[in-house]
């Protein structure tokens, strides 16, 4: 299993950050699409559609949707998103007690839409701005170092959980702990670029912060879905690492909850 995962990671991070870095914004998108699509479709299987010919049109809907929003350059989709995260983190701390206001088919299709199409639109207008390619890796460093930083410190004091119905893995000063490795990561971008000129140092930690709490609660309102339907990954897509939506559930959150930032402080457009 860990031979299997190092070898996926040894291919998959080569093609995303020579996607991120050298594919003009159009091409990127597109390039996008294909994990997008692929996580619909996993996401369908999230909802109940076992077959896999079944869960096409709901892919079919989310192509449609990231081509809309992208001719009109929707940017209202990124607080749509956000609306869901913030309703995410209720879900999730309420397990499963509130589990009859979104297991219906229709919501969670609903749901769906809410986590791909913000995080694909996220990821299209960071990467197209100047210097978007650095904005998309700093924030996959503030998550990968966030849950670095929450793997240790839980492991070492964890005692609080954090969502103990959804993951009894995950505590409170783990949560602590990915944040201060968070400010850690922010802080010494802010000091040693101009990152954080256009929105301000305190602006530019805060939304940092907010990012990575997403990425928490991206990963727990995924295993929400994934228990509830009974299953233990979105798929078997990538060998030793499950689903797309496994690896990237994260992201979906902290993507569009960065970028939403910025946007409102006029630091992205």
């Amino acid at each position: 299993m860990l031979k299997q995962r190092i070898i996926t990671a040894l291919i998959l991070l080569p093609l995303i950050l020579g996607a991120i870095f050298y594919l003009d914004t159009p091409w990127f998108a597109l390039a996008m699409a294909i994990p997008v699509a692929l996580g619909a479709w996993e996401w369908a299987n999230i909802m109940g559609i076992e077959d896999p010919v079944r869960r096409l049109p709901y892919v079919g809907i989310v192509l449609a949707l990231l081509m809309l929003v992208y001719l009109t350059h929707f940017n209202a989709v990124l607080y749509l998103g956000c609306l869901w995260w913030l309703a995410a983190v209720w879900l999730v701390k309420s397990y499963p007690s509130e589990v009859a206001r979104w297991e219906g088919r229709g919501v969670q299709s609903l749901i769906g839409l809410l986590v791909l199409v913000p995080a694909w639109w996220s990821l299209v207008l960071i990467q197209g701005q100047s210097d978007g390619h650095w904005w998309l890796l700093y924030v996959m460093l503030l998550v990968w170092g966030a849950d670095t930083g929450a793997y240790f410190v839980g492991r070492k004091l964890g005692r609080n959980k954090l969502a103990p119905a959804v993951s009894p893995g995950k505590s409170i000063e783990g949560l602590l702990g990915g944040l201060a490795t968070t400010a850690v990561i922010a802080l010494l971008v802010a000091f040693s670029t101009h990152a954080s000129d256009r929105a301000g140092l305190i602006p530019f930690l805060l939304i940092s912060l907010v990012a990575v709490i997403g990425s928490v609660y991206g990963d727990l309102a995924e295993s929400m879905f994934k228990r509830h339907r009974g299953i233990k990954d979105s798929s078997q897509l990538l060998p030793g690492h499950g689903g797309v939506l496994d690896r990237i559930d994260s992201i979906t959150a902290a993507v569009p909850l960065f970028a939403s930032g910025m946007v409102l402080l006029g630091a992205m457009q």
